[in-house]
């Protein structure tokens, strides 16, 4: 029987072919049959074993093999035929009984079976499960574990017998990666420490088996490569291992399995080059189609791909349906235990709710694969779906969740959706705080979008349930967490780079957030929301036909949701802008008409109420009561029991009518519903303006019907409890203090009133009213300005009401702040007070005070006015009318008193007329039934006007008179000189605003010379270039731009003579110059003789000359000088040779033979033209041509042609007129010693 069988030789290792058709694929090299020769035979006999039709059973075959004694080679290609067939337990028992029956051959014998029964065990490692299966017993579970554990015994026995076998480094690193694989991830490093984890010491291990291998290999062993850009990879070095990977496959272009491609790709990837990854695996499909690692990988890119539009978009499912359709399915049908495409898979099958299939596909990833990567997607996996089960999952789904967040590492390298999603189980489960805390320590490694908006919610849940709570707790931190919260996601929105788009319910919980403090910036939120969603609404709704904007505009608006134009339209009643609010309000009421017309299910009932009712109200701030009557009937015939809109048309009925029909209707209306709070309130509040004052506190009407309330309704009744503070301070303000007995008794009512605030406050920390009743108290009773001013800071925000500003400019004046009294007072006004005759009186008062305390006539004139004003809104109130008496007794007072200097006539006159209203006023004023003071002071402030301020006043007009009289000459000097100077300085400022200006002018036009000429003159130098280019460069027959060449001279430049040779042949081989020599500068000076040659013969052919080789003395240091000369020629064959390359043709080598007809005429004349030479280049810098001998002669002409066919021209140095820098590699091209140096 032949010897050769399917072209490989038989027991042989040449039957491992590397030819890029079979050396590809996997056990290629397996040849369909092998025969084991049989030894002992008379005539060449072997036994044929085909290799594709192998039994279930090899023992026959390995007994065949022992009996035949068969070399070990024969032993390792029937196991690797079992192996092709994926039968390798059966190719593992065949190598362990051939290990068996080698058991007393030599070791080396065995190195090969043991080498190889090694790298079955780390293959079936791979397949195997990670854990133990259900249902099986430890002891015989075959896990991942338990092979790599086989391939370790395989591979120390093989150590043993030959450390340094070459495929052992390869089977080690191997090795150690896939136990790297089982080990888990490190922990979270502080900045700056080094990882020293279980897991990076094995890839550490695993990286320098493979340097070995390749090592070993000198470079060759592509596998090791391999291996080394996979440890890379896994260690986080993605661009080290790049590199790897494409040193593979530029020394392997044909190497598809393992595919370097797939590697370079997954670099890519983790370096952010998304595209060039998806590159590299299309062309890794392109040459293998059937490839189940390219086809799951851009199944994935396209699942990312897919990441850029929302599920609802209509770009997003045909890439997803081609990810899964296309390419994920594929693979899987490649390898249905594949754990990448199983746990790809397992997502598809997640979001259709096949639970069974999610279950299955899981297992398979966490069980099959060795990355600990796709095990943490099949932990997900599983997470997700107990999290789907409900209540009694979620215990699983945080079990679940926490292993595949420790799958890739936990802390920072963890997997983020599992955190993310076990936070969400925990808060499901009631975990509240379990929850905050992995939400917080998310947004400290990540600032996860999603984690900061489900904490800030969670913070801000806590806030709006502590509103609605009967006793309220501080919940400012919390409330301060969740608006920053929302407010870094909200400007994370910004960010075009991050292309997170809005969420409008992040927006409506920051406006709920804002609502109670800064209503401006939940309005904002809300007209974000209200934005946002015209831009979202259909095109047949946002009636484009419509010409007009603001109908077009309007009709947008009927189409939003009614609730969000409903709070638009409260805030903006709250900032008092009352026709925007009509309007949002009345807009809100046709969206509730077209939502009940487009959903006939939606009961709108209750948004339409709640609107109407809001209009209404906006209708009496405007002061449209009859058509607020109109809504509030209209609301009161569809809900009779509505109380609110009964009270509201009771509160106009008594605005309308304050002394019949008001009263009955505000008694009709708590006798119909007196046990309503709201109702209660509002009749306190009408007790509180009608009722007369009674001396004993305990006879108040009013007090007796919050006491009541208290006791029988709802003993936390805030309003209750604030309007009895109000009642026991305004007794307390009015009770006498006399005696020590009166004022004990007037503190502890004070006392009683800080009660009621206090425990209204204890109820809602926020009333701002009770606050001010505790400032109110505080001035009152301990005098503390400064802490009243503090709480009245703090509440004016809150209360927009003018009283927090009045309390404030009180507390202002006393602490003598007269400015910011003022300021408050005026406040007041603006806060719809313009005509309350008492806040203009307190006006007149702050600027009194101010006037006496600064001695100023302007702010005693403003006392004057705002007290006349007040008397003006209220003329029948005489206090008012006794302000301007004062005010005017002060000014006479105050003008009396400056110095002639700073007061005129006309003001001393007015303030004497005033006096005399001020005396006539004092004089009615205590006349009258109920005078503010007593009427014998009253009378004897009028007869001090009257005797004493008047007689002075009149000697102050005297004084006055002769003053201005005495000094009018003098004043008008003063006024001649100031006029002068004023217009003396007016003239200079003009004058140097001249001069700047002139300057500037002239510099301008100075700047305006300097780039004309500046232009011109590149315009020369560009003509100059541009001319001298045209004269040194042309274009050649092919059409591309050369230098022009110019003719050479003759001249005697050549090379230098040697000792004992004589002038014929120093001619013969010397002219350097004459042809074109290597570089050389052309004379200066005339030849003799044309450089053509005696016969004329150069014009037809030009020689080639000879190259020469520049090269360095070994023994001796280059110098630059005028003139080197050769220490051997003493002086007489010295020849200087410049760096200044010709203007000529340089290109080619010097040819002895080109020029044997060629007459040197001027040999007679070597002498001068070296003399030329010298001086030619006395300013340059030479170069020695090394020709000692004829060997280094004829290796420098062989330098000169390999310069010159990798030059394209030849030239060693580039043409032109400038001396170029010498490159000492250039200069001795070629010769590899000179390189070097």
């Amino acid at each position: 029987m032949a010897s050769l069988t399917n072209g490989h030789t038989n027991g042989h290792a040449q039957f491992f072919t590397h030819d890029g058709q079979t050396g590809n694929i996997r056990f290629a090299d397996i040849p369909s049959a092998i025969d084991i020769p049989v030894p002992g035979a008379d005539i060449e006999e072997a036994v044929e074993v085909n290799l594709e039709d192998l039994p279930d059973d090899p023992t026959e075959l390995c007994t065949l093999l022992e009996n035949e004694a068969a070399a070990k080679n024969f032993w390792l290609v029937i196991s690797l035929a079992y192996a092709k067939q994926h039968k390798f337990e059966l190719a593992i028992e065949i190598l362990n009984k051939g290990l068996a029956v080698l058991a007393r051959a030599p070791p080396k014998e065995k190195i090969g079976l043991l080498s190889l029964l090694c790298w079955l065990f780390l293959y079936k490692s791979r397949e195997a499960p990670r854990v133990v299966p259900d249902g099986v017993l430890v002891s015989e579970a075959r896990t991942k574990d338990f092979y790599l554990q086989a391939a370790t015994g395989a591979l120390n026995e093989a150590s043993r017998v030959n450390p340094s076998f070459p495929p052992l480094f390869l089977a080690r690193g191997i090795l150690s990666l896939l136990r790297a694989s089982l080990q888990p991830p490190s922990k979270t490093l502080a900045p700056g420490a080094v990882e020293q984890s279980e897991r990076v010491e094995t890839l550490r291990q695993a990286l320098k088996c493979f340097d070995d291998a390749s090592r070993v290999s000198a470079g060759r062993n592509m596998m090791a490569m391999l291996g080394k850009g996979r440890t890379l990879f896994s260690l986080g070095r993605y661009a080290d291992a790049l590199e790897c990977y494409q040193e593979v496959l530029a020394k392997m272009p044909d190497l598809r399995d393992p595919d370097p491609r797939i590697g370079i790709g997954c670099c890519l990837w983790q370096l952010s080059h998304r595209e060039e990854a998806h590159g590299a695996w299309e062309r890794a499909l392109e040459i293998n189609p059937d490839s189940k690692i390219a086809n799951i990988l851009v199944g994935l890119y396209y699942v990312h791909d897919s990441n850029r539009f929302s599920t609802t978009e209509s770009g997003f499912l045909p890439i997803y349906k081609k990810a899964m359709t296309v390419y994920t399915q594929r693979a899987f049908k490649l390898d249905k235990e594949y754990p990448l495409t199983c746990a790809t898979f397992g997502g598809y099958f997640l979001a259709r709710q096949a639970w069974a299939t999610v279950e299955t596909l899981a297992r398979k990833a966490i069980e099959l694969t060795d990355v600990n990567a796709i095990a943490s997607d099949g932990w997900y996996l599983l997470a997700r779906k107990e999290h789907h089960a409900g209540p009694s999952g979620f215990p699983k789904a945080i079990e679940y969740y926490n292993r595949a967040d420790n799958a890739r590492g936990g802390g920072d390298r963890g997997f983020l959706p599992a955190r993310f999603g076990a936070a969400q189980a925990q808060i499901l489960n009631n975990d509240i705080d379990g929850a905050k805390f992995r939400l917080d320590k998310i947004i400290q490694f990540t600032k996860n979008i999603d984690a900061m908006v489900l904490l800030g919610s969670l913070y801000a849940s806590e806030v709006f349930a502590n509103l609605a709570a009967i006793v309220r707790e501080d919940k400012t931190k919390e409330h301060l967490k969740a608006t920053a919260l929302l407010e870094a996601v909200r400007l994370a929105w910004k960010d075009s780079k991050k292309n997170i788009k809005p969420d409008t319910a992040v927006l409506i919980c920051l406006s709920r957030l804002y609502e109670a403090e800064q209503p401006e910036k939940s309005l904002a939120c809300l007209q974000q929301v209200y934005q946002m969603s015209l831009d979202k609404l259909p095109d047949e709704e946002k009636h484009q036909d419509i010409e007009d904007e603001d109908t077009r505009n309007a009709r947008q608006k009927e189409h939003l949701a009614p609730q969000l134009l409903n709070n638009i339209g409260c805030f903006q009643f709250q900032m008092e802008k009352f026709d925007d609010a009509r309007e949002a309000f009345q807009t809100g009421l046709t969206a509730c008409i077209r939502l009940g017309e487009k959903e006939e299910d939606k009961d709108t009932d209750p948004l339409i109420t709640t609107i109407s009712y809001n209009l209404a109200r906006t209708y009496e701030a405007i002061g449209l009561l009859e058509e607020a009557k109109q809504v509030y009937e209209g609301l009161l015939e569809r809900h009779a029991d509505y109380t609110d809109a009964r009270s509201r048309l009771a509160y106009i009925e008594l605005r309308q009518n304050p002394t019949v029909d008001g009263p009955k209707a505000m008694a009709t209306l708590f006798e119909t519903d007196a046990a309503n709070l709201d109702v209660r309130a509002l009749y306190g509040w009408y007790l509180s303006k009608a009722k007369r004052r009674a001396a004993n506190i305990a006879e108040d009407q009013e007090q007796r019907h919050y006491k009541h309330t208290l006791q029988h309704y709802d003993k936390h009744d805030q309003y209750s409890l604030t309007g009895m503070g109000n009642l026991y301070l305004t007794t307390a303000r009015e009770m006498r203090r006399d005696t020590e007995q009166d004022k004990d008794k007037r503190r502890k009512t004070y006392e009683k009133a800080v009660e009621f605030y206090l425990k209204a406050l204890q109820l809602d920390p926020r009333n701002a009213y009770a606050a001010q009743g505790i400032g109110i108290a505080i001035v009152e009773d301990k005098k503390d300005f400064t802490a009243a001013v503090q709480i009245f800071s703090k509440i004016k925000d809150t209360v927009r009401d003018a009283s927090v500003y009045v309390n404030l400019g009180h507390v202002y004046g006393e602490l003598k702040q007269y400015s910011r009294a003022i300021e408050s007072y005026e406040a007041a006004l603006a806060k719809d007070r313009a005509s309350d005759p008492q806040i203009l009186a307190c006006l007149g008062r702050a600027w009194l005070l101010k006037g006496k305390h600064e001695k100023s006539q302007s702010a005693m004139k403003s006392s004057l006015d705002y007290s006349q004003r007040a008397l003006e809104i209220a003329p029948d109130q005489i206090h008012f009318q006794f302000n301007i008496a004062f005010v005017q007794i002060q000014l006479a007072q105050l003008l009396y008193s400056l110095p002639e200097a700073q007061r005129t006539l006309v003001e001393v006159e007015a303030a004497a007329s005033g006096l005399d209203d001020a005396i006539d006023s004092f004089g009615e004023i205590a006349k009258a039934k109920n005078p503010p003071y007593p009427r014998h002071d009253l009378e004897q402030r009028a007869n001090m006007g009257r005797n004493t301020m008047r007689k002075q006043l009149e000697r102050a007009v005297q004084q006055q008179t002769e003053y201005e009289e005495t000094n009018k000459t003098k004043l008008a000097r003063a006024r001649e000189l100031r006029e002068a100077e004023l217009k003396r300085r007016e003239d200079e400022r003009l004058a140097a605003a001249h001069a700047v200006r002139a300057e500037k002018e002239r510099l301008a036009i100075e700047r305006q010379k300097l780039l004309e000429s500046s232009r011109v003159l590149a315009e020369r130098r560009a003509d100059e270039e541009r001319k001298k280019e045209e004269a040194e460069w042309t274009v050649d027959s092919e059409g591309e731009k050369v230098k022009r060449r110019r003719k050479g001279k003759g001249g005697g430049g050549g090379k230098r003579k040697k000792k004992g040779e004589d002038d014929s042949g120093d001619e013969n081989g010397t002219d350097g110059d004459g042809v074109g020599g290597s570089g050389r500068k052309q004379r200066r000076g005339k030849s003799t003789t044309d450089g053509s040659g005696g016969d004329g013969s150069g014009d037809e052919k030009r020689a080639p000359r000879k190259k020469r080789r520049l090269a360095r003395k070994p023994e001796k240091k280059m110098k630059s000088s005028e003139l080197v000369v050769d220490s051997d020629s003493e002086g007489e064959g010295a020849v200087t040779v410049g760096t200044q390359p010709t203007g000529g043709d340089t290109g080619g080598a010097f040819d002895p033979d080109a020029l044997s007809d060629v007459e040197m005429a001027e040999a007679d004349n070597d002498e001068e033209e070296d003399t030329a030479v010298q001086q030619r280049h006395r300013q340059k810098t030479s170069r020695r041509i090394d020709d000692d001998d004829d060997d280094d002669e004829e290796e420098g002409d062989e330098a000169a042609d390999d310069a010159s066919q990798s030059n394209g021209k030849g030239n060693v140095f580039a043409d032109g007129d400038d001396p170029p820098t010498v490159n000492d590699a250039v200069g001795a091209a070629g010769d590899s010693d000179a390189a070097e140096y």
